[in-house]
């Protein structure tokens, strides 16, 4: 049955992914205005430089590297539901921070956080996945993604709005009890709304129950592709370190960034439906010449690389996952995401201190650097020939 031009299948897959990017909105709100602060918050408390730097890379491990066991579990059991609710669940752990005087209490609830988020991030993607089947993969995915960077650029927003007006610390984590609570009310809304969202994707005769060859040529791209991709954190220390932008503008900069991601996202997504894996060429051309804009000494072209940038993230944040769903079958689809996100971790992991040590150096090798694992990525991309399969026609061959 239609209705304005929509079916009735497709009209309801699209409110459950505004739904489901609602939760992300809302939980943006909660995690990335404490992000912002966790530093400082940390040293008030009375933690060391060391000690922070451990935290941080003993939060995001843990945030990134269980994903692969949270994605099997979630195929195993199909219990992508439960998962989904119990990692959007502990980001109550960031609000409960207003009430910690130690450190030490703090790095748990911290670490707790990431946890959610490893626990949550495949089984989420997978139910995503589904209902994209019907309004096109890159569009649903840009749609989520628009509005989780919404959440990203509100909620530092509200952190620094109550420090800038007197506010405490303590105060920006009790607003944070708020959106947390609203981000596992809409969740429940949707779970009650959606409660098998594989509706959305009946599985084929020829859906296979094994990971395909082409998922792991994709996979070897993205570690390459992401390896390559230089962290907003080594360009802010840029910025900082040349006095190419003012402090006060660093976290504008990034701002910004997540605002040209929001807005790229459902556009990047429509190009990936038309043309399907080609549009993912997009990734290594763009980030091939953000260290060339972003690690100059000229202000102009350092917010033009800060541009690409925040491209180059809404890029990755639509496409790259929106392909994931495209090339593996429904049963192993929260393995699938749970491999994509500990490639992605590993992938920073190693790319981002070869690019520290080569920006001590030479610029110019980091720029070389970034170039040669790009234009790999490339290639290993034109060897993954798999075609994006929409109802009624092909496309997208690469």
């Amino acid at each position: 049955m239609k209705s304005g031009g929509m079916t009735d299948q497709r009209r309801e897959a699209f409110q459950f992914i505004i739904l489901l990017g609602v939760v992300s909105l809302f939980g943006d709100i909660t995690y990335e205005g404490a992000r912002g602060v966790s530093g400082p918050y940390l040293k008030l408390l009375g933690a060391g430089a060391v000690t922070i730097g451990l935290v941080a890379g003993l939060s995001e491990s843990v945030g990134y590297g269980l994903r692969l066991i949270s994605g099997y579990l979630a195929d195993r059991t199909e219990g992508y539901w439960t998962l989904t609710i119990i990692g959007y669940g502990l980001i109550l752990s960031i609000p409960v921070l207003a009430f910690v005087g130690d450190w030490r209490l703090a790095a748990v609830f911290i670490t707790l956080e990431r946890l959610g988020k490893a626990i949550r991030s495949p089984a989420r993607d997978a139910i995503l996945s589904h209902a994209t089947k019907s309004v096109g993969r890159g569009l649903g995915f840009g749609i989520h993604e628009a509005l989780d960077q919404v959440g990203a650029i509100i909620g530092p927003l509200i952190f620094s709005g109550i420090l800038l007006f007197g506010g405490s610390y303590r105060d920006g984590f009790r607003i944070l009890w708020l959106p947390a609570f609203l981000a596992l009310a809409t969740l429940l809304v949707a779970r009650r709304k959606e409660p098998m969202p594989t509706r959305f994707e009946i599985q084929g005769k020829t859906d296979e129950d094994k990971l395909p060859r082409t998922f792991w040529l994709y996979s070897l791209f993205i570690l390459l592709s992401v390896a390559g991709f230089p962290s907003f954190l080594l360009i802010s220390y840029h910025f900082k370190a040349r006095a190419v932008v003012s402090d006060i503008q660093i976290p504008i900069f990034y701002a910004i960034a997540m605002g040209v991601d929001a807005l790229v996202a459902p556009v990047i997504g429509k190009i990936y439906d038309r043309v399907g894996l080609q549009s993912l060429m997009t990734i290594p051309v763009f980030t091939i010449f953000i260290p060339i804009f972003c690690f100059s000494q000229i202000y102009i072209y350092g917010l033009v690389g800060i541009v690409l940038w925040g491209v180059a993230v809404g890029i990755h944040e639509t496409i790259m996952r929106a392909a994931i769903a495209d090339l593996t079958p429904i049963k192993r689809r929260g393995t699938a995401y749970g491999i994509f996100n500990l490639t992605y971790g590993i992938a920073w992991f190693l790319g981002a201190p070869i690019m520290g040590l080569l920006y001590d150096f030479s610029i110019s090798y980091l720029i070389g650097f970034v170039a040669l694992l790009e234009f790999a990525s490339i290639l290993v991309l034109l060897s993954v020939k798999a075609p994006i399969r929409v109802p009624g026609r092909q496309k997208g061959k690469l």
